[in-house]
């Protein structure tokens, strides 16, 4: 038990998957996982630890932003033994050629600050993917004919975003979406020595203004998360 998760020792699998949402958590595991379980609901972060094919899985909410993120993937990976943490969340468009529901899996993410900047300092720290589940996650792509862009993102301090300038430049620059947790998350993996992705579903368009309605947003996920699973888990 740590100040954040009240799973006990053993509870918690070696491959999380971390939505944003605790309520995404717990639908995802009763959609996705065989004999889930709940192992945390401390200050209502759910989390839960299931079957996937055989394979053991939690999944458990990083609430909204790097901060949130960090309190949650730092405890999993130093108190609870998490060696593959993958995102599993949403994100919005800044390209002409994604569509709304196309899954985005990034490779690097671009960011102005992070919960880590103290340690890097004058560094500007390149955080990126663990290429062996980024592979698997595209080939799973693939083979479910999911429409899906492989790149970089940026990942948001802030939600209410005054800088059209910025994101002007990240488009310019090739950016595929921008949301609000996966760079920080690069950073621990990288430093705890852990694999990391994430594998995001294109929620809203920054062009064009298009969004998926609140009620099919969670239904539109599905492809995201068997994805994740199938890349945490290439073979079975």
């Amino acid at each position: 038990m740590t100040i954040h998760i009240g799973a006990k020792p053993g509870e918690i699998a070696e491959t999380v998957l971390m939505p944003g949402d605790p309520l995404r958590a717990k639908w995802a595991a009763e959609t996705f996982l065989t004999e889930a379980r709940l192992i945390n609901e401390v200050r209502g972060m759910l989390g839960y630890t299931g079957l996937w094919r055989g394979n053991r899985v939690t999944i458990h909410g990083s609430g909204m932003g790097m901060a949130s993120l960090s309190i949650y993937a730092n405890e999993l990976i130093r108190d609870y033994g998490a060696k593959t943490l993958i995102r599993i969340g949403s994100c919005g468009a800044m390209q002409d050629h994604v569509a709304i529901r196309d899954v985005i899996i990034a490779m690097t993410a671009t960011t102005l600050s992070t919960p880590s900047s103290g340690i890097f300092r004058e560094l500007n720290f390149a955080p990126h993917a663990d290429w062996s589940l980024l592979r698997a996650a595209v080939t799973a792509a693939e083979v479910r004919g999911v429409p899906t862009h492989v790149g970089g993102i940026y990942s948001a301090d802030v939600f209410y975003d005054e800088r059209p300038d910025l994101n002007d430049i990240m488009t310019r620059h090739g950016i595929l979406g921008v949301e609000m947790e996966a760079a920080e998350l690069y950073n621990l993996a990288l430093r705890h020595k852990v694999r990391a992705l994430a594998v995001l579903t294109v929620s809203d368009h920054l062009l064009t203004g298009a969004a998926l309605p609140a009620d099919q947003r969670q239904s539109s996920f599905g492809d995201m998360v068997e994805i994740a699973l199938a890349a945490a888990f290439p073979e079975s």
